[in-house]
């Protein structure tokens, strides 16, 4: 039976879109299949439904009972009972087909009566989330209560309340049930840009000479009209303001856009009133400013554009995933997430899905909080997920990198890294203490000061001495440097751990029902039986780690004595030494691939096997066979592969595919994150 979570707002503006994705991603931790549904959908488009069909992969087509215009009018009609079926009606055929359902209950005439009788029905468990904007501890502890205590008179099923968007951080008020208090994040309400725009039917007369996306894509966190002189508006600008001001004030439009690329005070953006055009030569000089700014312009004045502006507040949709992280970072910061899905009475899944495993990443990262480097601070992609990781508290930054530049880049991007620690190799002081360390180190190899100084401004040595010397717990990197850049630095430094042969790598495979480890796909060309046995112990550790039972095929183009060979030898060895160093291992080998993943060919081929038909993790003889194989199931049927992961350093450094997408390197931040949490 599903376990329905039924989500019900005591009190308007309360953010609970935000509080249902949040719940949503603790769901999908917990359970294969999530599912969502509202009760009474307003009949435009709904973005919170569309977001979490997207996120969470939820197939169905129909995630809604009625309208809000059908409910209107069956209730006018005196018809609340039918209206009440139809809902269970359409209800119970998803409960059928999920895991777990998250109900985001309606607010259709307030009546907190008509949600608790759709909890019931549907079976469900509530989690009343308050509105606590704008009132003191008193009054909030005072709103938990009442909310408490309206539900229980109406015989709901408790679980947990939580006060939202609270104007300060205050002790949870003591309930029967778990209580949670969330502050207000003025990101995750506020509007962009663009949203902005299209609230006035403004048009864009410039995005700036960067990402127009970006430009529009920015928080608005205050109004300020401007019609003064430039030292007064200058000392009234307030961080990521949209300032208002008519089209004809040239001397306002290049003071702010200096304002906001010198460093001064960062803005939103700049709205022209009046229908004015801008003078042409101050529009040419605001754009060689290169702010990264947007510049729109209204055909009303400023009174009326900032009442129409001021009247909106964004909705968390698929189409500003900066604020789904945002959204997600205060709910995991402040909900105690293992504490509320025991409220739920979760229970630890019995297999791994592909979006539970990415999502327990996240999760276990933040559970015991590292402090990573990332070397390539200046690009893109790792500025993008940089503001991700910090917006989840998945783990402390340092970004290496030109600081200035750095921090121009993330504001034409729109993007926070402030929470990170930027650090020049070239300048730093710690440069003359790595490089009397990379002396020591490589004195055999005849490395004098001078040249050490040299080999530790390069980011990849700089970083890995953090690590190494503990300024830093792991390093991610390989994003615009080859593996070879990445890895020898630490093959050097870090080194391999103690009693182990070879250090190696294995991919996670995410296919769309399972979870598979393929090892060595990166760093070994050729290893001999030894090393293959030491990869195939590391793999099956590095497996269990992350949650995947291990379950180890040792690979060959021979099943059994089904071949003979150099290399079907070689496995065969390489499997005997498995078996005598770590008799708890289930391990069969030499194995083909068909035989280790389908039972039916188990079956024929080798039955009996505790391993054959339902291997998890695959180790391959040689580097040949596991790249070309991880990369044609990855491109053939369509799975997603994490990593490489290294394993077998003393202390943890991943390497990234130069085709990283950004949700590659956080899955990967993450990685090193948990590596680093054993180390």
């Amino acid at each position: 039976m599903a376990r329905i979570v039924y989500l019900l707002e005591l009190g308007p503006d309360s953010g609970k879109s935000a509080v249902a994705l949040g719940l949503a991603e603790l769901l999908s931790r917990k359970v294969p299949g999530i599912g969502v549904f509202r009760p009474v959908n307003p009949a435009t488009p709904d973005v919170l439904l569309e977001l979490l069909r997207q996120r969470y992969g939820i197939a169905d087509e129909q995630l809604h009972g009625v309208t809000y215009a059908e409910a209107a009018a069956m209730l006018a009609e005196g018809r609340a009972e039918e209206l009440v079926g139809r809902i269970v009606e359409q209800f119970r055929p998803l409960a059928h087909r999920h895991d777990a359902v998250v109900v985001i209950g309606t607010d259709i005439d307030d009546d907190l009566a008509f949600n608790v009788r759709l909890a019931n029905e549907f079976g469900a468990v509530v989690v009343a989330v308050v509105n606590g904007s704008g009132v003191g501890p008193h009054t909030l502890d005072s709103a938990a209560r009442q909310a408490y205590h309206a539900l229980a008179d109406l015989d709901a099923t408790i679980a947990a309340v939580i006060l939202n968007r609270t104007p300060e951080v205050v002790p949870a008020p003591e309930l029967p049930v778990p209580c949670y208090v969330i502050p207000e994040v003025p990101t995750i309400g506020a509007p962009t840009v663009g949203e902005v725009a299209a609230q006035l039917g403004a048009s864009v007369i410039t995005a700036g000479l960067g990402d127009p996306d970006a430009a529009l894509g920015r928080d608005v966190l205050d109004y300020v009209v401007g019609a003064a002189q430039v030292p007064a508006l200058l000392s009234h600008l307030t961080p990521e303001c949209l300032l208002i001001t008519p089209g004809d004030r040239a001397d306002l439009l290049v003071a702010a856009g200096a304002a906001h690329a010198s460093g001064l005070v960062p803005l939103a953006g700049i709205v022209l009133t009046l229908g004015i055009a801008p003078d042409p030569t101050a529009l040419a000089l605001f754009e060689r400013l290169n702010p990264g700014l947007a510049v729109l312009s209204v055909p009303t004045a400023s009174y009326d554009t900032i009442a129409t502006s001021t009247r909106m507040e964004h909705r968390l949709g698929p189409a500003n995933p900066r604020k789904v992280e945002a959204a997600l970072g205060a709910f995991e910061s402040y909900v105690d997430t293992d504490g509320l899905a025991g409220a739920l009475e979760l229970n630890e899944p019995a297999r791994v899905t592909p979006l539970m495993f990415e999502y327990d990443l996240i999760d276990r990262a933040r559970a015991q909080r590292r402090h990573l480097v990332l070397p390539e601070g200046t690009e893109e992609r790792i500025l993008r997920a940089a503001d991700i990781l910090l917006r989840r508290g998945v783990a402390d930054l340092t970004l290496l990198g030109d600081p200035d530049t750095i921090r121009t880049r993330a504001r034409d991007l729109a993007l926070d890294v402030s929470a990170a620690r930027l650090i020049d190799p070239v300048r730093d002081p710690l440069r003359e203490e790595f490089a009397a360390t990379y002396r020591d180190l490589r004195a055999h190899k005849g490395v004098t000061l001078d040249l050490a100084r040299d080999v530790v401004a390069d980011v990849s040595y700089f970083g890995t001495l953090m690590v190494q010397l503990g300024h830093a717990d792991g390093m991610v990197s390989g994003a615009t440097h080859t593996t070879a850049a990445t890895i020898r630095p630490a093959f050097e430094i870090i080194k391999t751990v103690p009693g182990l042969s070879v250090a190696s790598s294995v991919f996670f495979m995410l296919l769309p029902d399972r979870v598979l480890v393929y090892g060595d796909c990166a760093v070994n060309p050729d290893p001999d039986a030894e090393q293959l046995a030491d990869i195939a112990i590391s793999s099956a550790d590095t497996a269990a780690r992350f949650g995947v039972t291990p379950r180890v095929a040792m690979l060959s183009y021979s099943t059994g004595t089904s071949g003979s060979g150099a290399d079907v030898t070689k496995v065969a060895q390489a499997t005997a030494l498995v078996r005598e160093r770590r008799s708890d291992l289930p391990v069969e080998g030499p194995i083909q691939y068909d035989a280790a993943i389908d039972p039916a060919v188990a079956a024929t081929k080798l039955p009996g096997s505790a391993v054959a038909g339902q291997a998890t993790v695959f180790v391959f003889p040689d580097l040949n066979t596991g790249n070309n194989t991880y990369k044609a199931v990855q491109r053939s049927a369509g799975a997603v592969a994490v990593g490489p992961v290294m394993q077998g350093l003393n202390k943890p450094v991943n390497d990234l595919s130069r085709g990283a997408t950004v949700k590659d390197i956080v899955n990967t931040v993450a990685i090193t994150a948990i590596q680093a949490q054993k180390a």
